[in-house]
């Protein structure tokens, strides 16, 4: 089982800006993780400082005990799938397909031709012609065909329409079964891939603030709602993660476990994607 670990992985810019600040995470092989955060939390900069797209500024990522950056053996394990453009716009998509077997020998042709049958895309036509968001499926299909073993998907549903979506999460559940592939997921819309994470990091100002089994995240905060009096007596003494109010209504998420609940108050557990607003500045 390979293993990549990044270790005080620290990132500055220009202007003092620091983008990620001593993260320390295991990715294991063989697992489906998602990387949560809001805008500029330093997902991306992660995934392009573990594809060697640009470097570090402290820290190190290595796979299996050994030093990523620079490696080109070792980096043909790992594919990174940005939401920006790099790939020249008069190259089609075949051409692309073609020519990654120049970085991936694993590059599977045949998989590439039955994606692009499965999401109704001419291999022919030039990156140029497409949409935004069969961009982003060509992209999805040079990520998922490379072979690599550490797959990095950073928004791969940008642009998508809810049947392409729909259609992108199946084959991420049948390549994983199939080939045992690891899948990042970096995304925005979290409720729709939440049942596919095993596993999820969560960023905040460059900062990790959550590791954790997808499980156990979820069993981190729950929700309280009410009266607005009856919820703010309940949660005096508590760690208020975030707090909405709407007229005489109060909502809460609340870390830890609950407690005794007086009568007229409603506990819940909140969504994947109420625990992220929650614990990345919900109450902002």
């Amino acid at each position: 089982m390979s293993t990549i670990t990044v270790k005080s992985l620290s990132k500055t810019y220009h202007h003092s800006r620091q983008a990620l600040s001593s993260v320390n995470l295991t990715i294991e092989s063989g697992r489906i993780y998602g990387l949560l955060g809001r805008n500029g939390a330093g997902k991306t900069t992660l995934c392009n400082i573990i594809g060697n797209r640009i470097f570090a500024s402290r820290g190190t990522v290595e796979l299996d005990g050994k030093p990523l950056c620079e490696n080109d053996e070792l980096l043909k394990s790992v594919y990174c799938m940005g939401a920006e453009d790099l790939l020249p716009n008069y190259m089609r998509v075949s051409d692309v397909i073609r020519s990654m077997q120049m970085f991936y020998p694993k590059t599977d042709a045949d998989y590439a031709k039955k994606l692009c049958e499965r999401f109704k895309l001419d291999p022919v036509k030039r990156l140029s012609q497409l949409s935004t968001g069969y961009r982003t499926i060509a992209k999805v299909i040079f990520a998922m065909s490379s072979g690599a073993e550490f797959l990095f998907l950073d928004e791969p549903t940008l642009g998508l329409d809810a049947n392409h979506r729909e259609l992108l999460y199946k084959l991420i559940l049948e390549r994983f079964e199939e080939t045992g592939t690891t899948f990042i997921i970096s995304t925005h819309l979290i409720d729709e891939c939440a049942g596919l994470f095993e596993h999820c990091f969560i960023l905040r100002e460059g900062s990790l603030i959550a590791d954790s089994e997808s499980d156990e995240l979820r069993r981190l905060a729950y929700t309280v709602d009410g009266k607005a009096e009856d919820v703010e007596a309940y949660l005096s003494g508590k760690e208020v993660l975030s707090r909405t109010a709407v007229g005489t209504l109060c909502s809460a998420c609340v870390k830890g476990e609950p407690d005794a609940v007086p009568a007229g108050l409603n506990l819940s557990q909140p969504s994947m994607q109420q625990l992220l607003i929650a614990l990345t500045g919900g109450e902002e």
